[in-house]
């Protein structure tokens, strides 16, 4: 026997006693600082223990703090990302209506810039009549006990028609199927209104995920309209009038510039009539492509899709959503960290920084289609052509077949080597290692931010839980 590679701990001092976890049970417990060392005596070979101890331990066992070896938390390691990745109690499928955006940001490729929107593909209604034929195959072949379908884009919003008619016709097949239907939308709050949320309501809509980047002013800097014009109000007023109808999340993207402005923008929300009606309030950083400065002389190129036109991928609302992972420097662990306390102490839900993953990028049964019917291992890499994994028409070509062996292989965590957290990152998010690091099999760490994570759940656990082991 030997303690688990996954345990991890934090010291309570005020309390004289310890935070166990094990981060592949799920298992929380606080014990004194005497058991704390049983499970050191054990890691060294010693096993002379009391009868009080050996009960303690049992105890550790019970809950898996304590294995039969590292081979075999290896082994299980293994099953658990097999029985994840094939699980078919959940298809999720998640419907880009279009790469067209209303909204000028000046970290995304996409939005109103230049000319970018008169290439960008939007779906038609034939190709969404294919999506829900592909959708209830699906349904047929996987038997799912429940379906989550969420619209993105671009902004899905600007796509109505193709967005109504996919709502209501996989409403109507999962209905038949006995399987119970989750619509999600992730947009920019600019042309959410009630009508739109009464007309999914009847469908199934679980949930309106809207984006403010900052407080009014960092908002309005980093999420313009092409013509400068601020589009922070209009957004919080649309909220205002559909918090009420369903559940509304709030996320953000920050960068240093952006970063401090939160707080304030936490403030405004806490004054709002609708604070107690936000189901989550979330930020990350921005996933930006490294680019290497070109010499002198010579001409930048664009890349392209297969049809010739500008190549952009899904709005970057959604990149890194697997961990809130996106680059390698300290400063992102550390203001991850500072926002989601600043946001807790506010009273707002939001994720604790722990239970991260793995993303839907692991599950064989999650998709993501893009306008023109392309599918992709997740929304992050939707609209790079070279990284699509299939056609809902089932075509056979070479590219997409190489692209989805591509993520069959995915397993950055596999270099992780005994890190105690790879059953909550999987090794970070695969779009932040493509963007990044040029290799979606490089792990992107952010342990800090784990570890960080790991202290403030301790001391939320201490404040809730009596101790569960004595020595």
């Amino acid at each position: 026997m030997q303690p688990s590679m996954f345990n991890v701990r934090v010291p309570l001092e005020d309390r004289n006693e310890v935070f166990l976890m094990n981060t592949f049970t799920d298992a929380q417990l606080i014990v004194s600082r005497d058991v704390a060392d049983v499970l050191d005596r054990v890691g060294a070979g010693d096993h002379a223990l009391s009868a009080e101890e050996t009960e303690a331990l049992a105890t550790l066992q019970e809950n898996g703090f304590i294995v039969e070896s590292r081979e075999s938390d290896r082994r299980q390691l293994d099953q658990f990302f097999r029985e994840f990745r094939e699980s078919c109690e959940q298809l999720r499928v998640t419907v880009l209506t279009t790469l067209q955006c209303n909204f000028a940001c000046d970290y995304c490729l996409q939005g109103d810039h230049g000319d970018y929107n008169r290439h960008a593909v939007k779906m038609s209604l034939e190709t969404a009549e294919r999506v829900a034929s592909w959708t209830e195959g699906r349904l047929d072949a996987v038997s799912p006990e429940s379906m989550v379908l969420t619209f993105f884009g671009g902004e899905p919003l600007l796509n109505l028609p193709v967005l109504y008619y996919l709502a209501e016709r996989v409403a109507a097949s999962c209905s038949a199927r006995g399987v119970r239907l989750m619509i999600n939308i992730i947009t920019n709050g600019l042309l959410l209104t009630p009508d739109i949320v009464d007309r999914l309501l009847p469908f199934g809509l679980n949930g309106v995920k809207v984006t403010l980047d900052g407080d009014r002013e960092t908002h309005n800097r980093m999420r313009p309209l092409r013509g400068g014009q601020g589009t922070f109000d209009r957004i919080v007023n649309n909220i205002r009038q559909v918090a009420h109808k369903c559940r509304i999340s709030i996320g953000g993207n920050f960068d240093e510039s952006s970063v401090d402005s939160y707080p304030a923008l936490l403030d405004f929300l806490r004054e709002q009539e609708f604070a107690d009606k936000l189901a989550k309030v979330a930020f990350k950083p921005i996933i930006r492509e490294a680019r290497a400065q070109k010499p002198k002389g010579y001409i930048p190129l664009t890349a392209v899709g297969t049809s010739g036109k500008p190549l952009n991928g899904s709005c970057m609302t959604a990149a890194g959503t697997g961990t809130n992972a996106c680059s390698n420097c300290s400063f992102l662990d550390e203001k991850i960290s500072y926002l989601r306390e600043e946001t807790i102490a506010r009273g707002f839900r939001t994720v604790d920084g722990v239970h991260m993953g793995p993303c839907e990028i692991h599950k064989r049964h999650a998709h993501t289609i893009g306008p023109d019917g392309s599918m992709y291992a997740c929304p992050g890499f939707a609209g790079e052509s070279t990284t699509s994994t299939g056609h809902i028409d089932g075509r056979e070509e070479e590219w997409r077949n190489r692209a989805a062996e591509r993520f069959e292989r995915l397993a950055a965590w596999k270099e992780c080597n005994d890190c105690a957290f790879i059953p909550v990152c999987a090794g970070g998010c695969s779009v932040a290692s493509h963007s990044e690091l040029s290799d979606m099999n490089k792990p992107n760490c952010h342990k800090p931010s784990f570890e960080s994570s790991l202290a403030a759940l301790a001391h939320q656990a201490a404040r809730e839980m009596a101790p569960a082991l004595a020595g």
